[in-house]
């Protein structure tokens, strides 16, 4: 059922370290080819969560957050560096054994929401719960609850055609958090939502880190979010800073 509790690192994380961690990203550079040339996106980025932290990662446009987050989830590749998720080390895995990780322990909001528009928003989140081994009555009841959740029980009907933007997002929300993830990772999920729902949203995420020891990390410009967090890392440029980004005056 929904919300059951899941399960310092040096250059080499022992087991022993990684036990404590949720996360860990060991020295992770990122270069994507334009033609002949190489353009460098992350550099040498070190970082880790500990389980039950609402973790947010603010920067600048262009400054390699969603890059970086999608190298955590197991989306991209890095160029080099090694990423641990629950004690895993899922850079050296094949791209089939990773999508099998990714679905058995990370929840993903992606900021476009990439619902699929012939289902229904219940049905959205049951074909999610089906590739998780829930069947039957349970995925039908645990899709409603988890619209309940968010606020959108009574559209579980409801194409994507027929919600608006705030509740397609409320609904990619749902559908990440189907199956009970330990792990949580978002790009912008109260984007598109106004500042109720946000709230509700906020509260939601909070809850499950604090009491239900899910890691939930996040990509947000959204100040809102910033009273419940655990921690904020700032990202310029493709590296670490420990505090914003200085604007010129």
């Amino acid at each position: 059922m929904l919300f059951k509790t899941p399960a310092r690192s040096n250059s080499f994380p022992t087991s022993n370290s990684l036990t404590q961690t949720s996360i860990c990203a060991q020295d992770i550079t990122m270069f994507f080819k334009s033609g002949r040339e190489e353009i460098p996106i992350l550099h040498g980025i070190t970082w880790e969560a500990q389980r039950g932290s609402i973790q947010l990662l603010m920067g600048p446009s262009g400054s390699g957050k969603t890059t970086f987050l999608s190298i955590l989830a197991g989306l991209l590749t890095p160029t080099s560096g090694q990423v641990y998720l629950l004690g895993q080390e899922i850079t050296k895995l094949s791209r089939k054994k990773r999508t099998t990780f990714r679905r058995q322990h990370i929840g993903f909001i992606f900021q476009n929401f990439n619902l699929f528009p012939a289902l229904t928003a219940a049905e959205n989140l049951e074909i999610i719960l089906n590739l998780k081994g829930i069947q039957g009555k349970q995925a039908r009841y645990d899709a409603q609850f988890l619209l309940e959740q968010v606020g959108l029980d009574r559209y579980a009907n409801q194409k994507p055609r027929d919600l608006s933007g705030g509740q397609k997002q409320r609904v990619a929300i749902a559908r990440a958090l189907a199956g009970n993830p330990p792990l949580i990772m978002a790009d912008e999920p109260t984007a598109a939502l106004d500042s109720h729902s946000g709230h509700r949203i906020i509260e939601l995420l909070r809850r499950l880190a604090k009491e239900h020891h899910c890691t939930v990390l996040i990509v947000t410009h959204d100040p809102r979010i910033q009273d419940v967090a655990d921690h904020i890392t700032y990202l310029e440029d493709g590296i670490l800073k420990p505090s914003p980004p200085q604007v010129d005056s």
